[in-house]
């Protein structure tokens, strides 16, 4: 291994113990966004040589129930997945991985932009669900590292104009200059989300074709249901309530679709596509870099908990 991100949700498995319905029971290596060197491969591998810098995608589903057949495989229940316990992640001197699951890097794209494809790869999925093209305006509930690499994709895939949302004005800023067409400072008032989408509808200068909902609270969606337009799409990203009481009926009066998301599948291949070729640019988002010593990772994960600049 030689790069690792720090995620939400290790943070959240370090601080207590759990991450939504997950929970920590022994001791467990935590990490899951990583690039690294081959160091050996096993005698059936022929994609793959010692020295080769790969992306890993940390996921191993079984590849037998229907849903692995019918291609969802990021919705197995029999899911091996870096750091969900009790699975060991990746913040560690070596792994061992499925070679199908380890993506070459071409020259130009470095092991720190391979271990950004694992974030990349929740907006790359969510574009996908979400049949973002070049006549969709979209707008972003939240301006965290999900919510930017997010409105990165739906760039990628072609949005003619995206409007992202947030309560902080650093966050909103970083959003500006990593090219959201117009930002809007929210509140955490239910009671402002009528005004608030006035604001939204007017940033966008139209309508709104699809929403995406990466912070997942009560507050986001409903926004997010009332400023999408009669027959658009919220599509939702984040999960900060286990539960919401959201607006759905005026929604359903105007067949808003309402669609989820869960991870990811097949997005490698195209994430380091989008990393080579310059469409997508995700250097702004490594901010912090630390060694791999027990000093140095305690300070990394202080850091990501502590948000501030730190993306």
């Amino acid at each position: 291994m030689k790069a690792v991100g720090i995620c939400g949700s290790d943070v959240h498995y370090l601080k207590t113990m759990r991450c939504a319905d997950f929970v920590v029971k022994e001791p467990m290596v935590i990490g899951h966004e990583c690039a690294g060197i081959i160091e050996e491969v096993g005698s059936e591998v022929k994609n793959l040589v010692p020295g080769d810098r790969v992306a890993l995608e940390p996921g191993i589903s079984c590849w037998r129930c229907d849903l692995c057949k019918d291609g969802r495989y990021n919705l197995c229940p029999e899911m091996k997945f870096f750091a969900t316990p009790p699975v060991h992640g990746s913040l560690a001197h070596q792994v061992v991985h499925p070679a199908d699951l380890c993506f070459k890097l071409p020259d130009n794209v470095s092991l720190e932009e391979g271990a950004m494809c694992e974030p990349l790869s929740v907006g790359v999925h969510a574009c996908r669900r979400a049949n973002i093209g070049p006549e969709t305006n979209v707008l972003v509930m939240g301006a965290g590292p999900i919510g930017l690499v997010t409105m990165m994709a739906a760039r990628a895939f072609g949005a003619p104009r995206i409007v992202i949302v947030d309560v902080d004005d650093n966050r909103l800023s970083v959003a500006k200059n990593l090219g959201a067409d117009g930002i809007v400072k929210v509140s955490t008032n239910m009671q402002d989300v009528a005004e608030e989408v006035e604001r939204i509808c007017k940033a966008m200068g139209g309508g709104v074709d699809v929403s995406f909902d990466c912070a997942g609270f009560n507050k986001t969606m409903s926004t997010a249901l009332s400023a999408t337009r009669a027959g658009g799409m919220v599509c939702l990203v984040g999960m900060g309530h286990h539960e919401m009481t959201v607006p759905l009926t005026p929604a359903a009066a105007r067949e808003v679709d309402v669609i989820g998301i869960f991870r990811y599948r097949n997005t490698w291949p195209l994430c380091i596509e989008f990393l080579r070729s310059g469409k997508i640019d995700v250097k702004p988002l490594i901010t912090h870099r630390f060694g791999f010593s027990q000093k140095e990772v305690e300070e990394a994960f202080e850091t990501s908990a502590g948000g501030g600049s730190a993306i």
